[in-house]
């Protein structure tokens, strides 16, 4: 298993490094787009369909992030997308996460199917606007989920029941804890101390997402963190549940050891477009 995941990581890094750090944000959009049409094709099939709806599903979600890209939405100002995205993710999550997966199940499928495509089209566009904004800015937003995961594992395993006695989701992921929420958020503030730092003393290709907030305040840096990380583990909880409401444990095995696709971007469905949300204002 081990030979096998560090095989399949590295044919994603042979693949996804070149596209991210060439020259235009051409290919990395390419990559990123087969990307959330696989997605959409797994988040079909937990929704219960067979596999040429699936198939179709992943389609769909492709010619929309391409009609996008055709339209021009990823080199202008898109606000409202981004604050639609928040309320939605906002009050979905809490809903989804307080209801459970029997509730889930209870939404017609047509509706889950088409919310979920809306979500990787909304994802998709955050992080390719983020890359047209530039690498720096792109990256500190994807940084701040591997951290915010990579935290609270250890920070989980070390500590995890130690200083709360509930776990932080018990029917959705019983292996998450409190103790790596916290864990998770000290890693993701440090990251953006640095981050901040380099800025300032660094010739980069544009702000990171901590000095844009920065700039706003400071206040707004730490609830900007706060908020995103937060985010990110919902985003991971929310994944959680709908496979644990398909009777699943991966999304798929279109990356072997890893599982699936969505397995991998759970944590950035909402924190793309939320990230863009907060720093709308001085984007492209």
């Amino acid at each position: 298993m081990l030979k096998q995941r560090i095989l399949t990581a590295l044919v994603m890094l042979a693949v996804f490094l070149p596209a991210t750090f060439y020259s235009t944000a051409t290919p990395f959009g390419v990559v990123t787009l087969v990307m959330v049409a696989c997605a959409a094709w797994e988040w079909a099939r937990l929704c219960g369909y067979g596999q040429a709806f699936a198939l179709g599903a992943g389609m769909v979600c492709a010619v929309s992030c391409f009609a996008a890209w055709y339209l021009g939405l990823p080199f202008v100002q898109v606000g409202a997308v981004w604050l639609a995205m928040g309320v939605f993710w906002v009050l979905a999550s809490a809903w989804v996460l307080r209801a459970g997966a029997a509730a889930w199940r209870a939404v017609p499928g047509a509706v889950r199917l088409a919310g979920g495509v809306v979500l990787l089209w909304a994802a998709w566009l955050a992080v390719m606007q983020a890359r047209v904004v530039g690498l720096n800015f792109m990256m500190s937003i994807l940084a701040l989920v591997w951290a915010a995961d990579i935290g609270a594992y250890f920070a989980g395993r070390a500590l995890g029941g130690k200083f709360f006695a509930n776990k932080l989701a018990p029917t959705v992921s019983p292996g998450k804890t409190w103790e790596g929420v916290f864990g998770g958020l000290t890693t993701v503030t440090l990251i953006a101390l640095v981050w901040i730092y380099v800025d300032a003393h660094q010739a980069v290709d544009s702000k990171s997402l901590y000095s844009r907030l920065l700039d706003m305040g400071g206040l707004k840096l730490f609830l900007g963190i706060v908020f995103l990380t937060t985010m990110s583990v919902v985003g991971d909880l929310v994944e959680s549940l709908f496979k644990r409401s398909a009777g699943v444990k991966d999304s798929s095995n279109l990356l072997p050891g890893h599982g699936g696709v969505l397995d991998r971007v759970d944590a950035m469905l909402p924190t793309l477009p939320l990230a863009m949300m907060l720093v709308s204002g001085g984007l492209v």
